[in-house]
């Protein structure tokens, strides 16, 4: 079963009358959707965002978008495909606004990667958390996600070619980091 169906079952092929509800402004009808993919639009964020509290805001701002633009879902696909765009569009959003870091964090990140004593293995969850948040955010969408390099690059606006070097300099970070075989 793949995850939009699994996540879609939670509404019991119910999903076209809960749509047709919320579009007519019932708050029982959007507290149902927003029980129905509460916890996987807030792992979608928090694996995007990284913090817990950034996650928390893309949850509400997605939520917030989903009541307000119900009207463009059109069920050509399953909702949770089209909510899982908005999310995902929430969170990149997020990224850009807290693109700008402190300089300080950045020197000890630097410095951590660069220390003799750094472990050569890692967990795959620590390898992520190392990555550049644009580059953990394109192999999250395209690796677990499954979005494709053109959804993407629409996503983020920027081009095709542009996700697939951000996958390829990430995959080989996290080579070094976690070791050939893990990714194999």
């Amino acid at each position: 079963m793949t995850k939009a169906l699994a996540v879609d079952s939670y509404l019991a092929g119910d999903a076209e009358s809960v749509v047709a509800r919320v579009r007519v402004g019932d708050p029982a009808a959007l507290e149902i959707l927003y029980r129905a993919y509460e916890a996987p639009v807030f792992n979608l964020a928090r694996r995007i965002c990284r913090t817990v509290e950034d996650a928390e805001d893309v949850l509400q701002e997605t939520f917030f978008e989903v009541y307000r633009s119900i009207g463009q879902y059109r069920g050509d696909g399953p909702l949770w495909g089209w909510v899982r765009r908005v999310a995902s569009s929430k969170a990149l959003m997020r990224l850009r606004r807290n693109k700008y870091r402190d300089t300080d964090e950045l020197f000890d990140e630097a410095h951590a990667v660069r220390r003799e004593d750094t472990p050569l293995r890692m967990d795959l969850e620590a390898a992520l958390e190392r990555l550049p948040e644009t580059s953990r955010a394109v192999v999250w969408l395209h690796d677990v996600e499954g979005y494709t390099h053109e959804e993407i690059a629409e996503m983020m606006d920027r081009t095709p070619s542009f996700s697939k070097s951000q996958l390829s300099r990430a995959h080989a970070k996290l080579r070094a980091w976690l070791g050939e075989e893990a990714l194999t």
